[in-house]
């Protein structure tokens, strides 16, 4: 049997994988839209690497077409998928450098199409449960790299998704705080609930790479230049904890459920 290749999702500061071996792009076309992917191997198995922003980060957060880039990569037979996301910080404690593995989000975002279940295909009108939105064994999977690979990760985490492409303001960080967010992103929803509904196993790591606004002493305004200067101390922890996780995942067996959850026809 063939083995599934695992899907990585990344955004800004992420846009290629050096360790991918014969890496190749691909378009895949989808009822939603085309997706572009770059597929090749990484310590052997296969792998479907997927940048948000597109070449030369092009694409808007709101203009990201989330729906076509998780059914891409279910037709291409990812089952598990390791997404990256780049936050700011909501809970003071929260430093630039410091990585989550999230295990909740809320959804603040108002004008994107959030569901493949919008009543126009013949499954009419699916209403998937969110209970558990990252998936247990892929964040122990992530947790588990992190400690061999010696870099901190603090177990959960909640993720406020906002519009953008904007920053927040001071006003709705502390809304976000007071609904128990930990970081502020612009990309993890709908992507979570999408990789629910086609079936696949997900999970987050979040990087933060600046405080959000209003949060710690600095009233300074958030700019591209601090979370770049961020971006570069910081992406090798990650591009780490990715690393072992696909090695651990080379030298066992594909740990992905044989009969994965098809919702679709």
């Amino acid at each position: 049997m063939t083995r599934a290749p695992l899907g990585l999702i990344a955004g800004t500061g992420f846009y290629d994988l050096g360790a991918l071996v014969d890496p190749a792009e691909h378009t895949v076309p989808t009822a939603f839209g085309d997706a572009r992917v770059v597929r090749g191997t990484w310590h052997g198995i296969p792998v479907v690497f997927l940048t948000r922003h597109g070449a030369g980060h092009s694409v808007p957060p709101h203009l990201v077409n989330y729906r076509a880039n998780i059914r891409a990569l279910a037709d291409l037979g990812v089952r598990d998928v390791v997404a990256v996301n780049v936050t700011g910080s909501i809970d003071p404690d929260l430093r630039p450098g410091d990585l989550l593995c999230l295990d909740d989000f809320l959804d603040l975002t108002r004008q994107r199409p959030v569901t493949f279940f919008d009543g126009s295909g013949p499954e009419g009108v699916v209403h998937t449960d969110v209970v558990e939105p990252y998936h247990p064994a892929i964040r122990r999977e992530i947790l588990d790299a992190a400690s061999t690979a010696g870099r901190p990760v603090r177990d959960g985490g909640v993720y406020a998704c906002f519009e953008g492409p904007r920053f927040e303001t001071r006003a709705e960080v502390r809304l976000a705080r007071l609904a128990g967010a930990d970081v502020a992103g612009m990309t993890g929803v709908p992507e979570v609930t999408l990789a629910l509904e086609a079936g696949l196993r997900y999970a987050a790591i979040s990087l933060v790479v600046n405080p959000a606004s209003g949060v710690g002493d600095s009233d300074e305004p958030i700019t591209m230049d601090e979370i770049n200067a961020v971006l570069r101390t910081s992406s090798a922890a990650v591009l780490e904890i990715l690393d072992e996780l696909v090695h651990t995942r080379a030298t066992f067996p594909d740990p992905t459920d044989p009969d994965p959850t098809e919702p679709f026809a």
